[in-house]
């Protein structure tokens, strides 16, 4: 039996409508999950409980975790002894500026690695194309109100976008490999592109032309972002965001293509989807 954590949110939620078979729903708000309208059994455990999650997970030979990384001690620790895993993690781990979700991600992934359990931990880099998510459509929502496109470094700096599609694809897999020992691996789009170019992408794939970059100092833009709270017509942006967009997000994904078997779709077929 599959026992799905997370099971209610986006990355969750596209993974139980994908599977065809049996699985148990595990997830801390009940209603929310009830009106996601999936039909699969459900039980209620939030992660902090430990012997909630151990009911939940009672029975269970595969789990999967779409929650937080840093939930993955708790999740070995109430697991049965026979089970195996796939956790989803972030490509954040990865960043030169450590922050609470990259640090918790790291510290997630050492805990697998130290158990010695079977399965596969993912990190996708950003993800895009899930119900709801505000990385291209609210990218879309700024270009619509701009006629220029302020970006750190004229947006020089590499992105490798992953669809939910393709995510969940690479849990299915990951469920279904046959490893004994934990693996790792980068889940992303099919090639990076500089950030500018992404950014036309997704204006083409939303409507809109292209918008000209302006390019502005990391720094200035940092110090100016508390004014999109002050902006309604303006998407919030935070300084972080901001700065982790000068670093390059470029990754081999050779394990995604070759262990799981996933050839990730291209990004201008993943923006189509998403738009229309």
């Amino acid at each position: 039996m599959i026992a799905i954590l997370g099971a209610s949110g986006r990355s969750g939620a596209k993974l139980c409508r994908a599977l065809d078979e049996p699985f148990r729903a595990v997830v801390r708000d009940a209603a929310k999950w009830q009106a996601l309208g999936i039909a699969a059994p459900h039980a209620v455990a939030d992660l902090g409980d430990p012997a909630a999650l151990a009911a939940a997970l009672a029975g269970a030979g595969t789990i999967i975790s779409c929650a937080h990384a840093r939930h993955i001690p708790a999740i070995l620790a109430a697991a049965p002894p026979d089970a195996r895993f796939v956790f989803m993690g972030s490509t954040r781990r990865h960043s030169r500026w450590p922050d609470d979700h990259g640090n918790g991600v790291r510290a997630g992934e050492a805990a697998f690695l130290a158990s010695g359990r079977p399965g596969v931990l993912l990190h996708p880099t950003m993800i895009y194309g899930a119900e709801g998510e505000d990385n291209v459509q609210r990218l879309a929502a700024l270009m619509r109100r701009l006629p220029v496109l302020p970006l750190p470094g004229g947006g020089a700096s590499l992105v490798q976008p992953i669809h939910q599609a393709d995510v969940t694809r690479c849990l299915i897999a990951a469920a279904r490999r046959g490893n004994m020992a934990p693996e790792v691996t980068i889940i992303a789009g099919p090639e990076p592109l500089p950030y500018r170019d992404f950014c036309a992408e997704v204006a083409r794939a939303a409507g809109l032309a292209p918008r000209p970059v302006l390019p502005i100092p990391a720094g200035l833009l940092m110090a100016l972002s508390p004014l999109t709270r002050a902006l309604p017509f303006l998407p919030r942006i935070g300084a972080e965001e901001i700065r982790r967009l000068t670093e390059d997000k470029a990754f081999d994904i050779a394990a995604m293509r070759e262990t799981l078997g996933i050839i990730p779709i291209p990004l201008a077929e993943g923006l189509k989807r998403t738009f229309c």
